[in-house]
């Protein structure tokens, strides 16, 4: 594949080691501990019994949980090419 000035293999060594970060950053993140709550620590409904089980140290009912992680706004990535286009957007 012609990479213009690059040399040969620098795209998926790119594409590698993107995907290499965003795992480490996904592995650093800690998980959840300890008991199980039996109800939502933020909105008190009571969490099931099947959740609980399935989710060892779980805080949160799953409404609220999806409301957490919808919430959640991507990180910008690194600019590893430092192309004028991806400097554009």
């Amino acid at each position: 594949m012609a990479g213009g000035w690059a040399r040969d293999g620098a795209v998926s060594e790119q594409i590698e080691a993107s995907i290499s970060d965003e795992l480490a950053r996904l592995k650093s993140r800690p998980a959840p501990m300890g008991e199980s709550l039996t109800h939502c620590a933020d909105c008190e409904e009571p969490i099931p019994e099947p959740r609980r089980k399935a989710i060892p140290g779980v805080k949160l009912c799953i409404e609220c949980q999806q409301d957490r992680d919808s919430a959640y706004s991507a990180r910008g990535g690194i600019n590893r090419r430092g192309s004028k286009d991806s400097q554009l957007k």
